[in-house]
């Protein structure tokens, strides 16, 4: 099982520090999410049924009817690599880990491109180009009109684009969404997520755009009632809500500015509105000495990064600036 952010009763326990006390920066959640009215008996009582708007309030805020309701974007990403002929992936990394993991256990193989372009995964010339956008976990991003060309050259030979935008949502002039599957892009795969713009990873809700053929082997593949009732009429309600999207966007670009202004003297920072990843010779130093003073950050073993999310209050902002400071200081 691979380790993600978002373990903090572990780290309560590691460092004897009680759950209350912690400033949990290992997503990139939003800390102040869509509120969740009371939902109606009907939801926790009756079998999920697909008629109930969820798929319609999804096609219209996605702008694309090519969709499959998943249990997080996760379930996507397990399911997806069985549905399509083994072959040879190329992987623009680092990327979250679990999509690299879910193509080998389905027999492909994997060409990890580091910090590659566009351009550059497609000059491998696989049939399967794999990358997220924006990047996870170094916020890197993939331009749409470079993205939309490379999956018409992979068209050409028979391939496939698979795009993860789960932190698309503050940026969706970017996304590639109401292209996929469609007869523009009908080789584009994209994955969304609720869970972090809407921070509902609890909810366990997601999306995958697809051809229609993809998207009903996936369904066959998942079987019935993959998503709960509550979950579902959360969900909808969330997606129908644009006044709460409209206001939740500014807000979160300018804090993801100010988490970037924050890093920017420790190091090389990248950054979107839901998190902020600074890469650093000192990472581990950094991320260890924040956790004894209970701020927990997403540190990769694998790179020098260390990623932060954004804290959920005034409070919170000035822990973080506190901390660094006496970092910086030491």
């Amino acid at each position: 099982m691979l380790e993600h952010g978002g373990g903090l009763r572990k780290a309560a326990a590691h460092y004897n520090i009680p759950l209350e006390n912690w400033l949990d920066l290992s997503t990139g959640i939003n800390p102040e999410g869509w509120p969740v009215p009371a939902l109606s008996p009907a939801a926790w009582h009756r079998l999920p049924e697909e008629n109930d708007g969820l798929e319609a309030a999804a096609a219209a805020y996605y702008d694309n009817p090519n969709r499959l309701a998943v249990a997080g974007s996760q379930a996507a990403i397990h399911w997806l690599p069985a549905l399509l002929p083994r072959a040879v992936v190329a992987c623009i990394s680092p990327i979250y880990s679990e999509h690299p993991q879910a193509w080998q256990r389905a027999g492909h193989k994997m060409r990890f491109l580091q910090n590659a372009t566009l351009p550059r995964a497609l000059a491998v010339a696989t049939p399967y180009v794999l990358l997220c956008n924006p990047n996870n976990p170094t916020a890197d991003r993939h331009p749409p009109d470079i993205a939309l060309d490379a999956a018409h050259q992979l068209k050409k030979r028979g391939g496939w684009l698979i795009i993860d935008e789960a932190f698309m949502d503050p940026t969706p002039e970017d996304s590639l969404t109401p292209l996929a599957g469609t007869d523009e892009a009908p080789n584009l795969i994209v994955l969304r997520s609720i869970g972090k713009f809407f921070g509902l990873a609890g909810a366990r809700v997601g999306f995958i755009f697809a051809a229609p053929d993809i998207l009903n082997r996936m369904h066959e593949a998942m079987g019935p009632w993959t998503v709960s009732g509550p979950a579902r009429e959360v969900t909808r309600l969330a997606l129908a809500d644009t006044t709460w999207q409209a206001a939740a966007r500014p807000r979160l670009i300018a804090a993801g500015e100010r988490l970037h202004a924050l890093l920017a003297p420790l190091g090389e920072v990248k950054s979107t509105a839901l998190f902020a990843t600074l890469t650093s010779a000192r990472s581990a130093e950094l991320h260890e000495a924040l956790a004894r003073q209970g701020i927990l950050t997403r540190h990769y073993d694998q790179q020098p990064l260390l990623r932060f999310g954004l804290p959920g209050d005034e409070a919170g902002w000035q822990r973080l600036s506190d901390a660094l400071s006496a970092w910086r200081n030491s």
